[in-house]
């Protein structure tokens, strides 16, 4: 007969996860052992591997649940509908949000996910991909001059360079808040776009027969 599931399963995953990516990311995916989660989250070794068969699995886990959680947040922010400025602040302002108190996960993520077998990075990075869709739009929104050229990658990728790599320097108690630097970032990038000019993108050259 299967094992029946407690109802705080997924409460109790879920504290497994979040002190397995705190363990990751202070002392490195190959130093955490299982012993150690198992001893951080408070359970013996043997609950652990009722939860997660392995290391793999957990890192898998505490990634995908975080980029899970960013594309809710985003995808719930974003309004197409809006003035393209706005919209764009309205992106970054969610996503930074959204790195509150999550600066474990969002190390691991950037850290650990080239650790994983080529399938299950697949899987994430497509998750990323989907990120990077959603804020390429808002960014095209505002620079509609970019669109369809090669500019708009990197032009988009800068973007999250800003707000990926915020939690090395970012203090709640500083003097300038996430609504601050939301509005910093966007503006940066609707200024920075505004006189960028590219030609098109040239598209991919259609194979002869002789070749």
């Amino acid at each position: 007969m299967a094992r029946t599931r407690a109802t705080d399963y997924d409460d109790k995953r879920r504290a497994i996860l979040d002190r397995s990516a705190e363990l990751f990311a202070e002392h490195g995916y190959d130093r955490a052992s299982m012993s150690r989660i198992a001893e951080a989250c408070r359970v013996s070794k043997a609950n652990l591997y009722h939860y997660y068969k392995d290391k793999e699995e957990l890192l898998f886990d505490v990634i995908r649940f975080h980029l899970e959680e960013l594309l809710e947040v985003v995808e719930a922010a974003d309004r197409p509908d809006f003035a393209p400025e706005q919209r764009l602040r309205a992106l970054v302002a969610a996503i930074l949000e959204a790195y509150r108190d999550a600066d474990a996960e969002h190390n691991v993520q950037i850290n650990g996910l080239r650790l994983l077998p080529a399938d299950r990075q697949a899987e994430l990075k497509e998750m990323e991909r989907e990120l990077v869709r959603i804020f390429s739009e808002a960014v095209a929104g505002v620079a509609p001059q970019l669109k369809g050229t090669k500019l708009l990658k990197p032009v988009t990728m800068s973007l999250f360079g800003m707000v990926n790599w915020h939690y090395l320097w970012f203090k709640s108690t500083g003097g300038v808040t996430r609504a601050d630097y939301a509005e910093l970032v966007s503006q940066l990038i609707v200024d920075g776009t505004r006189n960028l000019h590219a030609e098109p993108s040239a598209s991919p050259r259609r194979a002869t027969a002789a070749e």
